[in-house]
């Protein structure tokens, strides 16, 4: 059974403190997101994350593709509906498939088809499996990371699988739910 939001969210027309929500704006298309309304009960809280995960979302080196198949993987593997809801349009956008999407879903459980994974995106989702369930990952799999991605390229994935552990567990404790529609970006 889900929490009983005891935090509402903040309203859809806030307007202070006026730089911050103009720059979460601007990152959303325009909008804030229920996610947002959440962060903005603290305004630290709220500027720290917005320059971290926009960080995150917009200036890593990491193919897009991988960073929302890991998102999507961590938001499966921890429940977290609103993160899926949130990153699996952009992985479709990134080149991902429907086909991939619906494989993600069962990421974790016997019923699990890695066939319509490259090896890559196998060793990205292990990784996040790995991450999220084990917390330790396999030599092996870290070794094969790193000759495929490199050093930068596998800092940042680590990096992004380790970031959206932290969202999805925020989104949970605060019964974060997906809005209506999904965003514009």
């Amino acid at each position: 059974m889900a929490n009983s939001r005891l935090i509402p969210y903040q309203p859809l027309d806030l307007s202070e403190p006026a730089d911050l929500v103009a720059e979460i704006r601007k990152r959303r298309g325009g909008q804030l997101i229920n996610l947002d309304r959440m962060l903005l009960h603290s305004e630290p809280f709220a500027r720290g994350w917005n320059v971290f995960i926009g960080n995150v979302r917009e200036k890593l080196s990491l193919d897009p593709k991988l960073r929302e198949l890991s998102m999507c993987g961590v938001a499966i593997l921890n429940g977290a509906e609103y993160e899926f809801f949130h990153h699996a349009p952009p992985f479709l956008k990134a080149g991902g498939t429907q086909e991939q999407v619906d494989a993600i879903r069962h990421l974790g459980q016997e019923t699990f088809n890695p066939d319509c994974f490259s090896d890559l995106e196998n060793d990205t989702l292990a990784l996040t499996f790995q991450m999220t369930r084990n917390i330790k990952v396999e030599s092996p799999l870290m070794e094969r990371l790193l000759n495929a991605l490199g050093n930068t390229v596998l800092v940042e994935l680590v990096g992004v699988i380790a970031s959206y552990n932290m969202v999805s567990r925020f989104l949970i404790a605060l019964d974060i739910h997906p809005e209506d529609h999904p965003p514009t970006t």
